[in-house]
């Protein structure tokens, strides 16, 4: 029987998928010297940033929907600095690709994004380097391959600037791990956009005035006031579209949604960009790519939930401890409590992937499913305690 949280479940799935494509196709039309004509990518990011940043603050400040947390300046300084350079750089290179190579070539492209986030985890040290991981890597990269041969238009300047934002979102992936995970740090939508927003917008200034700025003439553009609201709006509500969708499905289910979506977003941008051409080559590439992906989605869940129930087993043992020590001395200070303290239980968890929290490479701010799902299992835990 179909009840309404199911309904509200596919309705949320079908508002993601839809403003995931409709981000993409967005950018591309504004972009694109043959409709829109603005081919400016940093500017429109910026745009994004600024927009976001606003949207954000006055929340934060004025609604006070959230609370914006215990942020020092050293965290700032240390982590969301960092990460917001990268987030800038992510957003900068693959806004440009859209200049040069097609939606569809550049969805395939994107099957890349596990391969560079387990690379740059396995080189940084929060992932191990496993044979079943690698040969999927390795089929992933072969269907990539072929599908870029397969490529009519294919364009070097705009693959390498898709390929170096792929990277840049893996570090940022990787740094968001190894940086607010393991200082406590927990952001939410809002707080995400709060705090990186504007330090995104910052970082993209510089390449801004150093290369868009001399090549702009205002009176040759054309600024539409209701194109640029509606697509930043676009890409703010694609944020709180997938918190939504977190809340009500798995990760599994996201993944799956996320397949559905570039298949079919490759598919309509045919249609509404006819010069994008698909050969049988790219489908047979991609084809090969995706499977790479789908065996390696199901690795890491299976990974996850292995992990899930082996912690779920330790918890009667873990208390029975912390009894037995809290009975021998209640005063006794130790290091791992105020680790463990800040943002829960942290073995209940388990050690998270930087591979796990990438849900959306159009909003990537937000945390993965499993550190969603984890918070709401501690904030139900609390309360019923």
């Amino acid at each position: 029987m179909i009840t309404k949280q199911i309904l509200l479940t596919y309705l949320y799935l079908l508002i993601y998928i839809c403003l995931s494509s409709g981000v993409i196709l967005y950018n591309k039309w504004v972009l694109s010297p043959k409709h829109f004509k603005f081919p400016f990518p940093i500017t429109l990011t910026m745009i994004h940033m600024g927009f976001s940043a606003f949207v954000a603050v006055i929340l934060v400040r004025v609604f006070k929907i959230v609370a914006p947390g215990k942020m020092t300046f050293q965290i700032y300084a240390t982590c969301v600095i960092p990460i917001s350079a990268f987030f800038a750089s992510s957003l900068w290179f693959g806004n440009t690709a859209y200049l040069h190579i097609s939606v569809a070539f550049i969805q395939m492209l994107k099957a890349l994004m596990p391969v560079a986030t387990f690379l740059v985890a396995v080189v940084c040290g929060t992932d191990k380097l496993r044979c079943d991981l690698f040969l999927n890597m390795l089929l992933v990269s072969v269907g990539v391959v072929v599908s870029s041969y397969g490529e009519i238009h294919f364009n070097a300047i705009g693959t390498v600037y898709q390929v170096t934002g792929i990277f840049a979102e893996a570090l940022r992936l990787v740094l968001t791990q190894v940086l607010l995970q393991k200082k406590g740090l927990t952001l939410n939508p809002i707080t995400s956009l709060y705090y990186i927003a504007p330090c995104s917008f910052v970082f993209l200034f510089v390449p801004w005035y150093l290369l868009e700025k001399p090549e702009m003439d205002i009176s040759q553009i054309q600024f539409n006031f209701g194109i640029f609201f509606t697509n930043a709006l676009c890409a703010l509500a694609l944020n709180f579209s997938i918190f939504l969708v977190i809340g009500r499905t798995g990760a599994v289910t996201i993944r799956v949604a996320g397949v559905l979506k570039d298949w079919i977003l490759i598919a309509l941008s045919t249609i509404v960009f006819p010069e994008s051409t698909i050969t049988g080559l790219n489908i047979i590439g991609y084809a090969i790519a995706l499977l790479g992906v789908v065996i390696y989605n199901y690795l890491k869940v299976k990974d996850v939930r292995a992990s899930s129930q082996i912690s779920m087993e330790s918890i009667p043992e873990r208390a029975t401890k912390d009894w037995k020590l809290d009975k021998k001395s209640s005063d006794i200070y130790r290091e791992d409590d105020k680790i463990n303290n800040i943002g829960g239980d942290r073995n209940t968890m388990g050690p998270l992937s930087a591979l796990e929290t990438a849900v959306d490479e159009e909003a990537p701010l937000l945390p993965g499913p499993r550190v969603l799902s984890y918070i709401g299992r501690s904030l139900l835990g609390n309360h019923a305690a």
